[in-house]
């Protein structure tokens, strides 16, 4: 089974259509960044992903404005995503580091009274 990149021969046309594929995809990733279908998480994901950059953590950063002009997505929408991943990030469980036992079997006693 051959592509139609295949059977183009010419270079000029197959760049021609290379061009048009990219700019049908960027198209479909500014649709997915408006579409008030996708939720704000998914719009805000879809502009990180087609920059390549992720949300700033200061409520107060310039590019919020542009986030939100880029999204349709309200600046306190944004301003409230920022505080859910700043909570979701404290809310993670620290894992408590257990000390190994002594190579000589005794027990550490400054381990023993922290337990």
């Amino acid at each position: 089974m051959t592509s139609i990149m295949q059977v183009i021969l010419d270079p000029s046309e197959r760049l021609a259509l290379e061009e048009q594929e990219r700019e049908r995809v960027r198209a479909q990733h500014y649709e997915e960044l408006r579409s008030e279908h996708n939720s704000i998480g998914v719009r805000i994901r879809a502009w990180e992903k087609l920059h390549g950059l992720r949300l700033p953590t200061s409520s107060a950063h310039p590019v919020l404005r542009v986030i939100s002009a880029a999204t349709g997505i309200p600046l306190a929408a944004l301003r409230d995503e920022q505080q859910a991943r700043r909570d979701a990030r404290l809310a993670l469980p620290v894992t408590k580091v257990q000390t190994p036992p002594a190579p000589d079997g005794q027990v550490d006693e400054s381990a023993a009274k922290q337990a």
